[in-house]
């Protein structure tokens, strides 16, 4: 029998409030921060999710998706106020990855951060191929 930690449902949003979405975690979370050019420059905090962990609440309509490099990646922004709350990272094709930094403020996780060395992913990503990746 395996000890699954409870999870509970925490909320975000993009700025302006347009995209709203729920995020199923556990108290306890690994926050991975990449160094790779569009994390970097946009100050990404990933929290990998399962699908199943994650729902858009409100304005999927007001998203707009941009992808480049191997165009498996799908970032996807908020139309009105360009904020990237989440999107479908390559290395967990069938998952999410949320933008700690979009979560509200109230989300109560306790975190613990670890680098990845985003900027050289294929020499790197089976560091964490085991988690699927987590870039």
């Amino acid at each position: 029998m395996t000890n699954t930690p409870e999870k509970s449902w925490r909320h975000g949003e993009c700025h302006c409030g347009e995209v709203a979405f729920a995020v199923n975690l556990p108290d306890h979370v690994v926050a991975l921060s990449c160094n790779c050019s569009i994390c970097a420059k946009t100050g990404f905090i990933h929290l990998i999710v399962e699908k199943p962990d994650f729902k858009i609440e409100r304005g999927a309509e007001s998203l707009t998706t941009y992808t480049f490099g191997s165009h498996e990646a799908k970032h996807m922004f908020c139309a009105k106020c360009g904020v990237k709350p989440f999107y479908v990272p390559r290395s967990h094709p069938d998952g999410w990855s949320v933008n700690l930094r979009a979560l509200d403020a109230d989300a109560n996780l306790q975190l613990r951060f670890e680098e990845f060395d985003g900027a050289n992913w294929e020499k790197n990503i089976d560091q964490i191929a085991g988690d699927k990746g987590q870039a």
